[in-house]
């Protein structure tokens, strides 16, 4: 991915992640684990890998996302936008396996959805439903 989430992890919220996220239902869209510094996130129905990050240390402490590869088969993943595929990413890390509310993230993704062709008149809930399996006003 060209593009990265510039947000940085505490040690805490990297211990967190490093536990992973495993969808509970059906309408949940994402489980989540790591190897080492490389956290794996998965689509859970079908198990495809969509990204996968590499979080380094930040000088003067904390982590970041140093690099990111994400899934360009349309059969797998329909993301072809590397703006949109950075938003994602921090935001699954961020609101699904973090459980942070994630108001601004959440924004901007329905702000890109509705930039798409036959979304620009949809509901934030179901845009933010769609892609994340998560209520808007879930946390």
């Amino acid at each position: 991915m060209s593009e990265l989430p510039q947000r940085i992890w505490s040690d805490e919220d990297l211990e967190r992640i490093q536990r992973g996220y495993k969808a509970q239902d059906m309408d949940e869209k994402w489980d989540v684990f790591t190897e080492g510094e490389v956290v794996f996130v998965h689509r859970s129905w079908t198990g495809y890998g969509v990204f996968a990050a590499t979080f380094a240390p930040v000088e003067g402490g904390g982590w970041r996302i140093a690099s990111a590869v994400v899934e360009r088969d349309g059969e797998r993943y329909g993301g072809t936008d590397d703006v949109y595929d950075c938003l994602m990413l921090e935001l699954v890390i961020t609101a699904i396996v973090l459980g942070e509310p994630a108001s601004e993230l959440r924004s901007r993704l329905v702000e890109l959805t509705r930039r798409k062709p036959r979304s620009a008149d949809a509901a934030a809930g179901v845009i933010q439903h769609s892609a994340l399996g998560l209520r808007s006003d879930s946390n």
